[in-house]
């Protein structure tokens, strides 16, 4: 299958979890009966981006409520859901996990985020993801029917390696459910989804959640498909609001011909590996 409708969920996260996975059924059932393919949330969608409130919203996922409904939802819609993320707690450790559900509800890949958004942009913006998260160490490549994807999160997004390993695995989607801020997302976010998926001559998304004066931690919105061209074929705003775009994957096999970047690489003298 070439065409995938895509449905990018800026919705508004609130400091009420059942409010949180109500609005998103609302979003999943929304993209559904726009004929969506592949249904994407935003990063941390069920809880505010704030570590306190990762710690307060933390489950395992044996026994997620988030996670059960989102399975519901996925099965009940026959779509993929690409559940963000969502703060995973395993034993004594927590993670920044996305969650990649099948058209019958089933998990078939889960993201815990490996880049912890640790930074300091002197009088703007602090933030130590690493004061209560843990980094992941694993690359995530799921197959579906639409071909293979690779799934980041946010701040991963960031490390050309990440992206050019999944790709050079077959991903031809990279999908990275993010949370930038005021600062950085003007800054970088279109330009960060423009060079990886130019880089890479491959799909490359970004869903974010929408700007939330009220929170402590504004993100920026913008939730962004830019195609292997480097173009950006669909962008939201700041504010909450559901994008579909109807991707063609034969675009990749097309500008692949027509500019052999990849092809041209020279193996001879470098090269990426994974370890």
């Amino acid at each position: 299958m070439n065409k995938v409708r895509i449905a990018l969920c800026q919705m508004n996260v609130v400091d009420d979890k059942k409010a949180n996975l109500k609005k998103a059924g609302s979003f999943i059932a929304d993209s559904a009966h726009s004929n969506a393919d592949f249904i994407v949330l935003p990063e941390m969608f069920n809880c505010p981006y704030s570590n306190d409130k990762f710690v307060e919203y933390g489950e395992n996922e044996h026994d997620s409520c988030t996670l059960n409904t989102i399975s519901q939802l996925a099965e009940s819609y026959n779509v993929y859901i690409l559940a963000g993320s969502i703060p995973e707690r395993e034993g004594d450790k927590l993670y920044n996990t996305s969650y990649l559900f099948d058209k019958t509800g089933s998990i078939i890949a889960k993201h815990r985020k490996m880049h912890l958004f640790d930074i300091d942009v002197k009088g703007r913006i602090t933030f130590k993801e690493s004061d209560v998260l843990t980094a992941g160490d694993d690359f995530t490549i799921a197959d579906t029917d639409f071909g293979r994807i690779g799934i980041g999160i946010c701040y991963d997004v960031r490390f050309v390696e990440l992206a050019r390993i999944m790709a050079e695995k077959g991903a031809e989607i990279l999908f990275y459910p993010g949370a930038f801020n005021q600062t950085t997302g003007p800054a970088h976010w279109e330009l960060l989804f423009r060079s990886r998926a130019l880089d890479n001559q491959v799909f490359c998304i970004g869903v974010a959640p929408a700007l939330n004066i009220d929170a402590s931690y504004h993100s920026y919105g913008h939730s962004i498909i830019a195609n292997p061209w480097g173009e950006v074929i669909a962008q939201a705003g700041e504010k909450e609001e559901l994008v579909i775009c109807e991707i063609d994957l034969s675009e990749i096999k097309k500008v692949r011909e027509e500019l052999p970047v990849l092809k041209n690489k020279r193996k001879d003298l470098y090269e990426v590996i994974e370890k």
